[in-house]
């Protein structure tokens, strides 16, 4: 058929490529969405994946590019072939079954090899994943018995928890002295008018005193000093 000559060169020409090239290629560019992919192909998404791909770092996207990076005969290259295939209106089953006999008649690679080589990528990628989810709670702190030294998080994290329970320590100290100092506060203000009760007290005493002292005082210069008519006749 012709259409599938074209498809053939087509591959053909996707294998050909400048020395160094692929591998670049292969490093840096993320797979790319393919048109009408049947579910059964479809790879599903993980659990909080709904960042879209652009907000990604990347050095994300690099790390996961070489990750996959194969011989130019394992899946990720026979994925690739069918993101070229699919730009020329290729879609479904057809696209995927031309994408591999074009494939098998370039590497030789057959149909069980490919797919366990899609089982080895699909492997690759979780245990990728276990060991970057390990670090990442290495760095939170929460492998309190890993052997790698907490990181600058965990460090933090740890200063973060001193500081609230020192706060919470000073927090209970200012409530019981703010206590002690209401109830002190109430004594003080008690023993004022108990001193000011007693001086207004000693303030009656005293004035009523001097009162009483001096009307006896005028009494007795009135009384005890005689006066002219008084005196006693001389001879």
């Amino acid at each position: 058929m012709d259409i599938l000559n074209n498809l053939t060169k087509a591959a053909k020409g996707f294998f050909i490529e400048n020395d160094g090239q692929a591998p670049a290629e292969a490093a840096t560019q993320a797979p790319q969405p393919l048109p009408a992919q049947p579910a059964a192909s479809a790879a599903p998404q993980p659990a909080g994946s709904a960042t879209p791909v652009t907000q990604a770092e990347q050095r994300h996207l690099d790390h996961i590019a070489t990750l996959l990076a194969g011989d130019g005969k394992d899946f990720g290259t026979y994925t690739k072939m069918v993101g070229s295939m699919a730009s020329s209106g290729l879609t479904g089953p057809l696209l995927y079954q031309t994408a591999f006999n074009a494939f098998a008649a370039l590497t030789g690679v057959d149909r069980p090899t490919l797919l366990a080589s899609a089982e080895q990528l699909a492997h690759k990628l979780a245990d990728d994943r276990a060991k970057v989810l390990q670090r990442h709670r290495e760095k939170l702190g929460e492998t309190p018995d890993a052997k790698a030294p907490p990181g600058p998080l965990a460090l933090l994290q740890q200063r973060e928890n001193q500081l609230q329970a020192e706060v919470a320590s000073l927090t209970q100290q200012l409530t019981a002295k703010s206590q002690q100092l209401r109830e002190l506060q109430q004594q003080a203000q008690a023993e004022r008018q108990k001193t000011q009760a007693a001086l207004a007290s000693y303030e009656l005493a005293n004035a009523a005193a001097a009162a009483e002292l001096q009307a006896h005082s005028q009494a007795a210069q009135n009384f005890l000093n005689p006066s002219p008519s008084t005196k006693p006749q001389t001879a």
